[in-house]
């Protein structure tokens, strides 16, 4: 009965976020209040007391950073954005198309990790926004940002929520996780893919039709209100996975930790349609192997960015330039396939080698 209560809250906390639009536009209440569920139901019912001085500490201390990470940056984007929107166009004119789409793509994917995801992405809507793209291309090269910047993002605990999640999950026996813990694990995976995104932008960026270009689209401004609401809602959101981390953990223990590297990356394409932060707390577990936290992270990172719902950074830049779900994944589902199977090749060769 524990466990089936617990395996229910899960489904609730996958799903209803999809069916229900209350949900979705709440979501952070929503996780927050099901974290306190699933913890309580540990603690009451599980073999374990969940609830402790040490878990509410964690859960307040822990969210600091990105949130404060997202709030200067929003205040620093905010008093630059001119400047940045002035300079775009000037840039591509001097380094060329395929050069520009290169370097935008790369540096916004490795910058990610220090500005937040969060930023990235309205930094990545300004720069679409600006540039002579037609429609499809402008999808296209939207998605492919996003996959760069979702995958970038992971190498410091502050780029994205799930990195401030996984690192937390880690950061005691027997791994220590400290600031550069998913770097030194991550990095020889994560550079290559968005290295290599960029190139792939940089070719579609060639092939836009010079006769195919748009006016580009005026987007309101953001002000002090927008922005330390997005911060606290960022900081609610990192608070309710930790809770549903540490109720989640009874289960993670029995299920997930027992699974194998391959089946801990293909279970996890499901974050294309559910938030990789989601399932990162309530997958990652320091009983797990190195090998399976790097093939768990890699899964749920590339999946993220095949579908809006996947990952932060795609659902801000959707809102801002009105992409829908349906022309998401005309190009977002066969890109991440692809690099799903590249990735998984690459990696269970090099760790079961």
């Amino acid at each position: 009965m524990f466990i089936a209560s617990l395996v229910a809250i899960i489904l609730i906390v996958l799903f209803l976020p999809l069916t229900v639009h209350r949900v979705e536009k709440n979501l952070e209440l929503f996780l927050f209040l099901m974290g306190i569920i699933s913890a309580s139901i540990s603690h009451f019912f599980g073999p374990e007391n969940v609830w402790s001085l040490h878990l509410v500490e964690e859960a307040l201390i822990e969210p600091i950073k990105i949130t404060l990470a997202v709030f200067i940056a929003g205040f620093i984007f905010k008093k630059f954005r001119q400047q940045l929107t002035a300079g775009i166009a000037k840039s591509e004119e001097i380094l060329g198309p395929r050069l520009f789409a290169f370097l935008f793509i790369v540096i916004l994917g490795f910058i990610s990790s220090i500005i937040t995801a969060i930023i990235a992405a309205i930094v990545l809507v300004e720069i679409i926004n600006a540039l002579p793209l037609d429609r499809k291309f402008e999808i296209r090269m939207t998605i492919i940002a996003c996959f760069a910047i979702g995958i970038g993002a992971v190498l410091t605990p502050i780029g994205e929520p799930l990195s401030t999640i996984a690192t937390a999950k880690l950061k005691g026996d027997p791994y220590h996780a400290g600031f550069l813990f998913l770097f030194k694990h991550l990095w020889v995976y994560v550079v290559p893919a968005v290295i290599l995104l960029g190139i792939i932008g940089a070719f579609l960026r060639a092939q836009q039709s010079k006769n195919g270009s748009i006016q580009s689209k005026k987007l309101s401004e953001e002000g002090t209100k927008e922005i330390s609401l997005r911060a606290g809602k960022v900081y609610l959101f990192v608070m309710a996975l930790i809770f549903l981390g540490s109720g989640f953990k009874p289960v993670i223990d029995m299920y997930i930790v027992p699974l194998g590297d391959a089946a801990l990356y293909w279970i996890n394409t499901v974050s294309a349609v559910l938030d990789n932060a989601t399932l990162a707390s309530a997958e990652i577990s320091p009983r797990m192997r190195i090998d399976q936290i790097q093939f768990a992270l890699m899964g749920l990172l590339i999946s993220g960015g095949m579908l809006i719902p996947g990952n932060i950074p795609n659902i801000i830049a959707a809102s801002k330039l009105d992409i829908k779900s349906k022309q998401w994944a005309k190009f977002g589902l066969p890109l991440g396939f692809v690099l799903l199977v590249v990735y998984f090749v690459i990696m269970y060769a090099s760790l079961h080698q």
